[in-house]
């Protein structure tokens, strides 16, 4: 027999009850989310009850009580002179959590398989060692003449446009400290050795957000590589698609599109918000 909903008078039963109070604490977790990404996409560090209310919607009163129970974890912090709220250390743990368990090589994985597909190129994921890097993931179209580059091998941070749009984008004081570490080495006669010459390369790569190499790294090799970005906008790893310099001429800057809108995509999974 069906539970009834309400009693014979018509007042609430307990189920009814149940489910209300259920429905509002889902409500109230939800708001609690949504200040907390209001915190994270903010322009600014602090933010106060007024700009949080008007922003989400709601009353300040409300705001006052989600602010409250976040405080009791530490996930939001008061500064009692100014009256105004940032995120708290707990909420700075998670994202140090979630940076700490980040696996870029797996995020990655499907990303890189989609984009080989897409271009019909070799697909290539580096990672920084120091004043080098190392490929550590590739994907290999399905066609007669391929790319294909050796894992864990070191090239130096210049040679190439993977190590050109890492170099491109650290932060400019270990940029600078990499390039004042003279000779730079030529791994090719295509390869850019020169400080002045590269530091305007790098410039164009910043701005246009990608890097090509053409057979700066492998005699007869192609590439365009873009950066995946953290949320302190430094690159914590590249992407790159890769193949024979005569034909990739024809696809560069389709290859490119396409490249700079998926690490865009996992940079923003990293936090990313430039």
């Amino acid at each position: 027999m069906p539970v009834s909903e309400s009693s014979p008078n018509g007042a609430p039963t307990a189920t009814t009850e149940r489910r209300a109070s259920g429905s509002q604490t889902v409500s109230t977790v939800e708001r609690a989310a949504d200040v907390l990404v209001l915190f994270a996409e903010s322009d600014s560090p602090t933010l106060g009850v007024t700009e949080i209310a008007d922003r989400l919607g709601t009353s300040k009163a409300a705001v006052h009580r989600i602010l409250a129970s976040l405080r009791s974890r530490d996930l939001i912090h008061l500064d009692e002179d100014s009256r105004r709220y940032s995120l708290g250390t707990t909420a700075m743990r998670l994202g140090a959590a979630y940076q700490e368990h980040m696996d870029v090589r797996q995020v990655a994985a499907p990303d890189l398989r989609s984009l080989s597909r897409l271009t019909g190129e070799t697909t290539t994921l580096s990672v920084r060692a120091g004043d080098a890097r190392v490929y550590i993931d590739q994907v290999t179209p399905r066609r007669e003449v391929i790319m294909t580059v050796p894992l864990g091998v070191r090239y130096p941070l210049h040679a190439g446009s993977s190590s050109k749009a890492f170099l491109a984008f650290l932060p400019e004081a270990e940029r600078e400290a990499y390039l004042a570490r003279e000779p730079l080495s030529s791994l090719t006669g295509e390869t850019v050795v020169d400080t002045y010459e590269l530091r305007a390369e790098l410039e164009r790569i910043r701005e246009a957000g990608h890097a090509t190499s053409y057979g700066e790294r492998q005699a007869g090799a192609a590439s365009a590589a873009a950066p995946i970005l953290d949320h302190r906008s430094e690159p914590v790893a590249v992407m790159s698609v890769c193949g024979p310099r005569e034909r990739f001429l024809e696809e560069a800057e389709a290859c490119a599109q396409a490249l700079v809108q998926t690490t865009r995509r996992l940079s923003e999974r990293l936090g990313f918000r430039g």
